[in-house]
């Protein structure tokens, strides 16, 4: 049995996700060029370095001429795990890295903020560092597996005839 919040997320995964991504099928996009892009876009959307995933994924798509539309598809759609995300890259590099624990609590980042301004803009910055060393790290491998993964999806769905499509 179906129940309404999951019926309006699988129409929403289907609007805003599937749907584009068969167009962009029926268009003539290659699957396996279309599941590198869309792979492309999805981890660096979910780098750790919030507000720079699209810039960066025009930048990268262009480069290695992706699809431009799918690449955004995977950046947008990758935002809600880069949130989720993005602590546990920030405490993965700290512990990797040696760096003592993240000042998460209000009143040690306005102590902070209050006593060495610099200082924390320093600290914030060695930790996002980190955390982009090891996404970096987590990219080189997931990359072309999850790209493979989808170009065998995208075939099978491209070999579908259009009324089950």
């Amino acid at each position: 049995m179906i129940t309404v919040a999951q019926d309006v997320r699988h129409s929403w995964l289907r609007r805003t996700i599937i749907s584009p991504v068969v167009r962009l099928l029926r268009r003539g996009a290659s699957p396996k060029r279309l599941a590198w892009s869309l792979t492309i876009g999805f981890i660096i959307g979910i780098n750790p370095v919030i507000g720079s995933t699209t810039v960066l994924t025009i930048a990268v798509s262009h480069l290695f001429r992706l699809n431009h539309p799918a690449s955004q598809l995977g950046t947008h759609s990758a935002y809600p795990f880069q949130i989720l995300l993005l602590l546990p890259f920030l405490q993965a590099g700290s512990l990797v890295f040696g760096m003592g624990p993240l000042p998460l609590q209000p009143s040690e980042i306005l102590q902070m903020v209050k006593t060495h301004p610099l200082d924390l803009l320093r600290t914030l910055w060695t930790w996002e560092w980190h955390a982009l060393v090891l996404w970096a790290v987590m990219a080189a491998v997931l990359t072309p597996a999850l790209a493979t993964l989808l170009t065998r999806i995208l075939e099978r769905a491209a070999r579908r005839p259009r009324a089950a499509a």
